[in-house]
């Protein structure tokens, strides 16, 4: 008996130290894990310590180049600008240079405006005529078009009323009138570029017509059959009115030119924006057909003589 106790006592003993040995071991890896992590903490704080010396280095870096950066974009703008600046006096080169370039067209009342008014001249009707039909007659028919002096009478010197030029040109205006006893005819016709200039002429013609009756020619309120009518009626003397006018009832026949001795042509008059009627483009080919139909063959036989007021 003794002896079992002994061992008994011995294999607790040995359970004991077995105990305390995994204590200690364990309490060892304890420990080292813990130097373990602190080291990493360490290593950590270490890595930071650069990295954050690091940031602080590139911030002024970052503003460096910000900076540059900003003086840089402002060296392009000027040279931007100064590269707008040569092309702009170029453009100014040449358009001075090409003056057809980049330039408005100038039109008849600025033209006028600057230029002083002439009077008009048989010279200035007839390459009026001949640069009309130049693309619409052939060389023998444009020679046709021709119109000697002895077609014309004296022209207007602006000095002249109508009245006084009319008296300069038809001296024997009396007799003239006395004569004529043809209707659906007039002796003088004059031609104008509007209504109301035709009225105004009417009214300045007091001191020359004498007995002789005047009649309207033109289309603002007055029916062309009215017209005809008016002329089939009684003896007229003279006409004032509009070549569009005129040529309709010449075409209708309303019109004709049997009694007719003396053209009178509105030349000189300019209206509000300065334009006389060969200016005014409607007007001008209207006269043109009026002086096809039947004037200038009548010039061309020297029964009809044309004026330029």
């Amino acid at each position: 008996m003794s002896g079992g106790n002994t061992c008994i006592n011995q294999v607790l003993q040995f359970n004991q130290k077995c105990k305390q040995w995994i204590k200690l071991s364990v309490l060892s890896t304890r420990s080292a894990a813990v130097e373990d992590t602190s080291e990493v903490e360490e290593e950590v704080e270490q890595q930071k310590q650069p990295r954050a010396k690091a940031n602080t280095k590139t911030r002024p870096e970052k503003r460096k180049r910000i900076t540059t950066e900003k003086a840089v974009k402002t060296k392009k703008k000027n040279a931007q600008k100064l590269c707008v600046v040569p092309q702009k006096k170029e453009a100014e080169a040449e358009e001075s240079t090409n003056p057809k370039k980049k330039r408005k067209k100038k039109t008849i009342t600025d033209v006028l405006a600057t230029s002083e008014p002439k009077p008009g001249s048989p010279v200035d009707l007839q390459n009026l005529v001949t640069q009309y039909f130049s693309d619409k007659r052939s060389v023998i028919e444009q020679e046709e078009l021709e119109l000697q002096g002895s077609c014309f009478l004296s022209s207007n010197d602006l000095t002249h009323s109508l009245s006084s030029y009319l008296k300069q040109i038809c001296p024997k205006w009396a007799k003239i009138q006395k004569q004529h006893t043809e209707k659906s005819s007039v002796v003088l016709l004059i031609i104008c570029s509007s209504a109301l200039r035709a009225i105004e002429l009417i009214k300045q013609l007091t001191t020359f017509k004498g007995e002789a009756k005047a009649v309207k020619l033109f289309a603002k309120h007055i029916k062309i059959e009215e017209q005809v009518k008016l002329l089939q009626k009684g003896v007229t003397h003279i006409g004032v009115g509009t070549p569009g006018r005129i040529h309709a009832l010449l075409e209708k026949e309303g019109l004709n030119l049997q009694a007719l001795r003396y053209l009178v042509l509105d030349w000189n008059w300019r209206d509000q924006k300065l334009r006389r009627m060969v200016d005014i483009p409607e007007v001008k080919l209207d006269l043109m057909k009026l002086l096809e139909i039947g004037i200038l063959k009548g010039c061309r036989e020297n029964k009809i003589k044309i004026g330029l007021f």
